[in-house]
């Protein structure tokens, strides 16, 4: 009975240790691109003024922001679809003229759903004395559909990677072991700085949304037979 309980715990003992023992792994990294056409559109925008005054300046920088969001509003464009990034009032001192100013400040962020607006829309903010544009950001509406498309593709271009890796040792992958996403942006900043100028009646195009990249990137480690 001892006999048989000793061989008993010694196969068992023999199958603990083949389970914990580390597994052969090929680990690779795939990555998925889906491209898209932008659909909408970030526009950075700020309001500057600088005076002598600090309550001057603060006050004009008021009445633009007001003209702006009124004239957002006559577009049809949602309160939460813009908003006030920060506002700064700073006194600085010039040693050449020996003069202290102000400078006021507002960032303001509006996102348009509506390319075929942006050339309206810019026009309109210029004329309510928006009087700087710090940079747009192209966006999509299907960020998480292509996202999940760019993972299945990452998942696969892993495993293309992994069989490459394989066959040239002459051995094949079983299944994933494991699996873990990187981050990555996904939606790189595209942003194209500029100054308002002064408007012209004749409508122009002056943006190129092209195309953007949604990439999706993965560490898988495969089973090595």
């Amino acid at each position: 009975m001892k006999k048989l309980l000793f061989i008993a715990l010694f196969f068992a003992s023999v199958v603990a240790f083949a389970q914990q023992s580390p597994q052969s792994l090929v680990t690779v990294t795939g990555e998925g691109t889906v491209n898209v056409v932008p659909d909408k559109v970030l526009i950075r925008a700020r309001v500057e003024h600088t005076g002598k005054s600090a309550a001057e300046v603060k006050k004009q920088n008021d009445s633009v922001v007001d003209q702006v969001i009124k004239y957002l509003k006559s577009q049809g464009i949602e309160s939460r679809n813009f908003q006030t990034e920060y506002i700064n009032l700073n006194k600085d001192f010039n040693y050449n003229t020996k003069e202290t100013f102000y400078s006021a400040n507002q960032a303001i962020s509006i996102q348009l759903k509506d390319l075929n607006k942006y050339e309206t829309v810019m026009t309109g903010l210029l004329e309510s004395g928006l009087n700087r544009i710090d940079g747009i950001q192209f966006q999509t509406s299907k960020k998480e559909e292509l996202e999940s498309q760019a993972r299945k593709l990452a998942v696969l271009d892993a495993q293309k990677k992994a069989r490459e890796y394989a066959e040239a040792l002459g051995q094949e992958i079983g299944k994933a072991r494991s699996i873990s996403e990187m981050q990555s942006g996904n939606f790189p900043p595209q942003y194209r700085v500029m100054e308002m100028q002064s408007s012209e009646s004749e409508e122009k195009e002056s943006i190129a949304p092209g195309e953007m990249d949604i990439t999706v990137k993965v560490n898988v480690g495969f089973q090595l037979l």
